[in-house]
């Protein structure tokens, strides 16, 4: 990137990092919609081949959208390089396939997810990579689960869904005094609330899906970090196996990032008066939120991220049914699984984003029939509280 971006602030790097404008002077970055690109001779085309010339050679691995796009996230996470790939797993999936080999081996949170833990169970154990599942909240956990060739450390924070949150600093310490790789999924947070790299995480996960993109538009994903890590060892398994973000897709993202500041402190926001109004219920066993004082790691939440994000849970009296009965009475939020957009969403983990884990693995990560998941959007406060109590009545009946 220029220079003369190393002095701007966050929400200037937001708008501005990145965009380099053609010779036709546009204010917007464009689309470049195309799949290959012309050389001016066989010598310049051999010498872009050989990496012995810096330009595009194929959309799979070189367009503008998509490098301005990995530009300007890798500029907001405080990073050298970032890597834009077609989804968040695949993102996960480039990153270890990049950076580890047969007989490696992982130590993950438990509280991960679900697809997640499939990769880890299901694909990288067939090709030697083995992992272990620790508490995300338990140092003496992860400590004890490293093996001499443990290669890497992954985890979310907060967790999904029950907002757990690890020590980021903390684990760090513990990864580099091991020789590990400690990798952060921040896609519930996103570098407008928490930056891992800048508490030690050497790498970086997103999914774009999320809160990047904040109006449920595309999918994508990220990978942040060193030059030599991201940069060029994830940057060559993309460019090989080719997980590619389309330039469209990252051109909406480059949109969502304009207004990423805003829109997460506005969800922030929704998402306290919520957990603290769900607090009140009569019906409700739980809540799950960092902004809360009742929350266990509310104090870390204070101290490694500047808000606490638009992901809440909470747990009813009554299983299962109860939690169905309150999903289908309600008339505002959606009932889908996605989240991190304008429109707030609803869902029932144990069934939908964890319902490919055994009952055990359910349980081990707090994943119980009763437990709500919202992802709180930015309408008013008060119709989505009016919502939920249509729900809660529903659901009781």
């Amino acid at each position: 990137m220029p220079d003369f971006e190393d002095d701007y602030k966050f929400d200037t790097l937001a708008i501005r990092a990145g965009q380099v404008r053609t010779a036709e002077g546009e204010h917007c970055e464009p689309v470049f919609t195309t799949s290959s690109y012309v050389f001016a001779s066989a010598a310049e085309a051999a010498a872009r081949f050989s990496d012995e010339q810096p330009g595009n050679i194929y959309s799979r691995f070189t367009n503008p959208t998509v490098r301005t796009f990995e530009q300007r996230l890798a500029a907001m996470e405080g990073a050298e390089s970032c890597v834009a790939t077609a989804s968040g797993m695949s993102a996960i999936l480039s990153t270890c396939l990049a950076l580890l080999k047969s007989g490696d081996h992982i130590v993950s949170s438990r509280s991960i997810f679900g697809s997640t833990t499939m990769l880890f169970t299901n694909f990288l154990a067939k090709l030697g990579i083995e992992t272990t599942f620790v508490n995300l909240t338990d140092i003496d956990d992860w400590a004890g689960a490293i093996r001499p060739e443990t290669r890497l450390m992954f985890m979310e924070t907060p967790s999904n869904p029950l907002t757990e949150l690890a020590d980021i600093k903390q684990l760090a310490e513990l990864a580099h005094h091991n020789d590990i790789l400690l990798a952060v999924d921040n896609c519930f947070c996103t570098p407008a609330l928490q930056q891992p790299i800048g508490l030690g995480a050497d790498i970086v996960i997103h999914s774009a899906t999320k809160f990047l993109d904040g109006q449920g538009r595309c999918v994508g994903g990220a990978v942040v970090g060193p030059k030599e890590l991201v940069g060029e060892k994830v940057f060559g398994f993309l460019r090989t196996a080719g997980p590619a973000m389309s330039p469209f897709n990252a051109w909406v993202f480059l949109k969502g990032l304009e207004t990423l500041s805003l829109r997460m402190k506005a969800h922030s926001a929704n998402a306290l008066a919520l957990a603290q109004w769900l607090e009140q219920q009569a019906v409700v066993k739980r809540v799950f939120y960092p902004g809360l004082e009742s929350h266990g790691q509310h104090q870390l939440a204070r101290r490694q991220q500047s808000g606490y994000g638009g992901l809440l849970s909470f747990e009813l009296e009554g299983g299962k049914q109860a939690g169905w009965n309150l999903i289908d009475a309600t008339r505002l939020i959606s009932i889908t699984a996605n989240l991190g957009d304008t429109k707030s969403t609803i869902t029932h983990p144990a069934s939908t984003t964890h319902n490919r884990l055994t009952v055990q693995q359910r349980e081990e990560s707090g994943i119980v029939d009763g437990l709500i998941r919202i992802a709180v959007g930015l309408e008013d406060i008060e119709d989505l509280k009016n919502d939920l109590a249509r729900g809660m009545a529903g659901g009781m009946a």
